[in-house]
């Protein structure tokens, strides 16, 4: 299932770099980075194409089919490492994400912002599962194991997920799995669930915050909150297209916003948007004044993730006959994903900005001074936000009409 919003997304994109200790983990941990942001903004290309808001984790996608991968073999576990982009063996990609993961548990400690990542698993009581696919994903995911009755309390089972989601994400990502989405036929229900709360370096006072227009289109605008400041911020710009990075409490993560300088120019900085055009972008930033108007917003996003995720490449891992899932329960032609599910929520105001996500995967069986710049992002802009080392992308989105808040 998929909701649409008409204000385009936003692009919560965090990067992660963990403390240096062995060369080696770290260049694992840069190479799942790469891939991971190389998927991000494949899977965005693919979301991009419909109207609305967008908002969404590409790191709890990736890490909840990194789960599911542990368990793929065959035509199935290639298929999925080259949509996912994973280039890493499995034992080395899973030490990697563990690295990725302890760096964010890490950031959370430092008490700057708010921001932890949980994973479980929530296997059929009955059903025996390989004992080495559970030992790997406790090591490197720090998984909750909980087993449920699929065959005969398949509501309760459900009920029981969506609340171990409302929990880790601040009862902000509510119902995830909604209604018929388990069935008898449900073996394993694979959970990944991030939170991220953190004020503005700078923040912006909410006696300046006036209604404005922001246009939508060339030819229609709504009124909106504008929030605004004038600081010193990371700021470049080029032929087409303006760039600001808000940094929050603590300079360890920031926001990029991304702002095409025509009002209709979401489609041609879409078209883009790369990982190469970002860094190159990104190389231009240099601190200056500038004045910032930057609209008040909150959205929602759900996504059904089957048909995109078979669109690109991942054909097999959702085929009851195909799927070879033998690293889970030792058997080639039984379990098959049923379902990725994914929900994200936004909330970016005058102290800063509120984010969860969940993703489930459902396995079944068969700047005298010169005047200040202004960047006034008053029509569609795409933004990220980044922990400054790393560039992990978290979330991404678009914002096309900060007006429209329903699912």
């Amino acid at each position: 299932m998929r909701y649409r919003y008409q204000a385009i997304v936003v692009m919560l994109s965090m990067v992660l770099s963990h403390s240096l200790v062995f060369a080696a983990n770290q260049s694992d941990a840069e190479t799942l980075v790469q891939g991971n942001s190389a998927f991000a903004f494949d899977l965005y290309q693919k979301l991009c194409t419909f109207e609305g808001n967008i908002f969404f984790s590409p790191y709890s996608i990736s890490t909840a089919l990194a789960m599911t991968y542990a368990g793929a073999r065959g035509n199935t576990e290639k298929q999925i490492a080259e949509v996912l982009r994973f280039s890493l063996s499995q034992k080395n990609l899973h030490s990697a994400f563990t690295e990725l993961e302890s760096r964010l548990n890490k950031l959370q400690k430092a008490g700057n912002v708010r921001l932890s990542v949980a994973n479980s698993l929530w296997p059929q009581q009955d059903y025996k599962f390989l004992d080495e696919y559970l030992s790997l994903v406790k090591k490197h995911y720090g998984i909750s194991i909980t087993p449920v009755d699929y065959k005969q309390a398949c509501e309760a089972a459900r009920k029981m997920i969506n609340k171990w989601v409302e929990d880790k994400t601040e009862d902000k990502i509510k119902d995830l799995i909604q209604p018929g989405i388990l069935d008898a036929l449900t073996r394993l229900v694979l959970v990944n669930a991030i939170y991220f709360k953190g004020n503005w370096e700078s923040q912006f006072k909410a006696d300046q915050t006036k209604n404005a227009h922001f246009y939508v289109s060339p030819e229609k605008s709504v009124q909106t909150p504008m929030m605004t400041q004038k600081q010193e911020f990371g700021y470049a710009e080029l032929e087409s297209l303006q760039i600001v990075q808000l940094p929050y409490a603590g300079n360890e993560l920031s926001m990029l916003v991304l702002l095409p300088k025509e009002t209709d120019g979401i489609k041609r900085l879409e078209a883009g948007l790369s990982i190469e055009n970002l860094k190159r972008w990104k190389s231009r930033l240099a601190q200056r004044e500038v004045l910032v108007f930057l609209p008040k917003f909150k959205m929602a996003s759900m996504f059904r993730m089957d048909n995109t995720l078979v669109s690109m490449g991942m054909v097999d891992a959702f085929s009851n006959t195909k799927a070879n899932f033998a690293g889970m329960d030792g058997r080639p032609d039984w379990l098959y994903i049923g379902a990725v599910i994914h929900k994200a929520f936004v909330d970016v105001n005058e102290e800063g900005t509120e984010a969860a996500a969940a993703t489930a995967v459902v396995m079944k069986v068969g700047g005298m001074p010169t005047p200040p710049t202004t960047f006034r992002a008053d029509h569609p802009f795409i933004f990220l936000i980044q922990e400054n080392r790393t560039e992990s992308i978290l979330f991404f989105g678009r914002l096309t009409n900060p007006k429209e808040t329903k699912e």
